[in-house]
């Protein structure tokens, strides 16, 4: 057992650090879920699976659900100011 958490535990410390160097808010989102998916298990591992369960819906799924529709948002909202300001230039040159 004490290997299992010792693997766990290196596991989780890798994870975490990989997600705070990724620069690509998409590709960290998703470190940050496979960081949560990690840290279930570390929960199971440690006997408490309702934390587990917790940490598996709000930090695997809600959270990377939420953060990745906002990204999405974002980008909408500046592809759409870039296309309204290409069209302002272009209506100047008329």
């Amino acid at each position: 057992m004490n290997v299992l958490l010792a693997l766990l535990l290196t596991l989780v410390g890798a994870a975490g650090t990989i997600t705070v160097t990724i620069r690509e808010p998409v590709r960290q989102t998703i470190a940050a879920g496979i960081l949560s998916l990690l840290l279930a298990l570390l929960f199971f591992a440690l006997q408490a699976p309702d934390v587990a369960l917790s940490e598996i819906v709000v930090g695997s799924i809600a959270i990377p659900l939420m953060l990745l529709l906002a990204i999405a948002k974002v980008h909408d909202q500046q592809s759409t100011i870039e296309g309204e300001a290409e069209d302002a230039g272009q209506g100047d040159e008329r």
